[in-house]
């Protein structure tokens, strides 16, 4: 079953690409068909298996040979590995289901904060419409819990964020999206989580590319990271 998973990761990490690719420029996630961003030119059946074809292509594309980004066989290969770790720490369906969608969000907002520096409402906000319906379908932490994880995840960062003026707006509702799929106490570990990653990193960074502090870092994919850990952690 977990091989399964695995290959299932792949196909929707393929899908993932989609959605960070076309969502932040605003395009249909249906039409036209996969095509190179390049040369425009629609790929075949045999340039879409994920992963396999960026080996056999050597990360180029056969028709202009542009290099492809790494971050496509990059995010199918975590989705994958992903979909295999939660159908194997699952002990439920309805439980399972309600990970995989909050993982594959999490990856998707990540993905589009680290290359734009934003997180886009059309993700953040049916998110949290998601975690609040999945709660109350019993799919995942009670509903009461769902509502108390994303005010409480949702009004700390809203208050860091107007105290500071240094975090955006998309990082409170991701924050809240989180809050609706975990509640709050895990909640809170993974903020915890993610400001502390985010201290390291974003230090380690501007030391290496010798940049001032006022450089603006992403913290979205902090805030994925911290709810992945804090979640198994502390859920």
């Amino acid at each position: 079953m977990g091989m399964v998973f695995f290959v299932l990761g792949l196909v929707f990490g393929s899908f993932i690409n989609v959605l960070i690719w076309r969502i932040p420029r605003r395009e249909s996630i249906v039409f036209p068909g996969s095509h190179c961003p390049d040369c425009g030119k629609t790929l075949s059946a045999r340039e879409l298996i994920p992963v396999v074809s960026y080996l056999i292509q050597k990360g180029k594309c056969i028709h202009c040979g542009r290099r492809i980004s790494w971050q496509y066989p990059a995010v199918e290969l975590i989705t994958a590995v992903g979909f295999a770790f939660y159908q194997w720490r699952e002990p439920s369906w309805a439980a399972l289901v309600s990970k995989l969608i909050l993982f594959s969000l999490l990856i998707v907002a990540a993905a589009i904060d680290l290359r734009h520096k934003r997180l886009p409402n059309v993700i953040t906000i049916p998110g949290m419409v998601l975690g609040m319906i999945l709660a109350f379908a019993g799919w995942s932490v009670p509903i009461g819990s769902s509502l108390l994880g994303l005010m409480v995840s949702g009004g700390l960062l809203m208050a860091i964020a107007l105290l500071t003026k240094g975090m955006g707006m998309g990082d409170v509702k991701l924050a809240a999206l989180i809050g609706a799929f975990i509640g709050p106490w895990p909640a809170l570990a993974s903020i915890f989580i993610a400001s502390l990653a985010g201290a390291v990193v974003g230090s380690i960074y501007l030391l290496i590319t010798k940049q001032g502090r006022k450089t603006p870092i992403p913290f979205g994919p902090f805030l994925a990271f911290g709810a992945l850990i804090g979640s198994e952690i502390f859920l």
